[in-house]
């Protein structure tokens, strides 16, 4: 069963969808119960830094998480503020995230962005670095869509699994071990969505 994380902080009948197409079986929920004994675990997220934060620790979830995913290597796929969490913190707040990855998020600004929109928000084309894992299958300028604005900084050039540009090149996806976070939405990405997803299921 793969646990997608009910901490009011995301979409969860969107991403529930897109893996019960591809063949899971799946739920959302907040109950350590469920959470101790998922077999993949999806951290959602729209919003706030800190308000992620506070909602994990809020209910007990924080060091759960850590027990489960670091600790015991359960695959995790977090996905937009979900992939942010997973750095040690962000410009937008002042808490530090859950640091599984080394890095941070940090802000588009007039200077890495000149003359572009934020948030970053539509279709855009993701670069892989690997050609296994999430992205199996998947060529370079697969397309995907975001919303954000803010975006991930790895300390370590290893963890960066996949790029993007807008306005620079930013790390679009990211990995270390069983753990993954995506800056965009595959619940929204249609058949691109659908093969990551389904290599999640299959290859994390």
């Amino acid at each position: 069963m793969i646990v997608v994380v009910d901490y009011g902080m995301g979409n969860l009948g969107s991403i529930l969808n897109m893996l019960r197409k591809v063949g899971a079986q799946a739920k959302a929920s907040a109950a350590p119960a469920d959470i101790r004994s998922a077999e993949k675990i999806v951290l959602p997220g729209v919003g706030a830094y800190d308000h992620g934060m506070r909602q994990l620790a809020s209910l007990g979830l924080q060091s759960l998480l850590t027990e489960r995913v670091v600790e015991q290597g359960v695959p995790l796929l977090g996905i937009c503020l979900g992939a942010q969490l997973l750095t040690a913190g962000s410009d937008e707040g002042d808490l530090a995230g859950l640091g599984w990855i080394p890095g941070r998020t940090v802000r588009f600004t007039p200077e890495v962005a000149p003359g572009l929109k934020v948030p970053h928000m539509g279709w855009n084309a993701v670069h892989p670095r690997r050609s296994d894992g999430l992205f199996a299958g998947l060529e370079s300028g697969c397309r995907f869509y975001f919303v954000h604005s803010f975006y991930l900084q790895c300390d370590i050039e290893e963890d960066v699994l996949a790029t993007t540009v807008y306005g620079l090149e930013f790390a679009s996806a990211i990995q270390r071990g069983r753990i993954a976070g995506v800056q965009f939405h595959p619940e929204k990405s249609h058949k691109f969505g659908m093969s990551l997803m389904k290599n999640f299921i299959d290859t994390l």
